[in-house]
């Protein structure tokens, strides 16, 4: 079952018990997700439709402005719902397991900072869309010299 299944049917159930605001909510990750399934012009990955999910929670983060009492609660629901449709992300012990097998794999005994960019690529994929990519760059950035 696709996320677009999924949050539709959320959505439906939220209209029957009449909870407006977690309708709203979900109606606008529907739309997010069904724009970029007709941009694509074909179904959506697993990985593309958590990507988009992401995007909606960090643009929720992003477009509050500090004063809006009304705007930060609004903002702060729609991340709990959108939450609750994206995997759980990889927490830094996890990510350094998969560093080290990247690390192992390239033979790298003592990464450098030269040594970032060969690292990153073969890393970023292994871990898009399952960890922050703030998260990742800041376990490699410990095992620098």
């Amino acid at each position: 079952m696709s996320k677009i299944d999924t949050v539709r049917a959320a959505m439906m159930q939220a209209m029957k018990d009449k909870d407006k605001e977690r309708k709203d909510a979900l109606s606008l990750l529907l739309s997010a997700l069904k724009s970029k399934q007709i941009d694509k012009r074909a179904d959506l990955t697993e990985e593309e439709e958590n990507a988009v999910i992401f995007r909606e929670i960090k643009q929720a983060q992003e477009t509050t402005p500090a004063d809006r009492v009304q705007t930060i609660e609004e903002a702060k629901l729609r991340m709990k719902v959108y939450g609750e449709f994206v995997p759980k992300l990889m927490d830094e012990d996890e990510i350094r397991a998969i560093i080290k097998e990247v690390l192992a794999e390239l033979q790298i005994d003592q990464p450098t900072v030269k040594d970032k960019g060969r690292i990153m690529k073969t890393l970023m994929p292994r871990v898009k869309g399952k960890a922050d990519g703030g998260l990742v760059n800041q376990v490699l950035g410990s095992f620098f010299a």
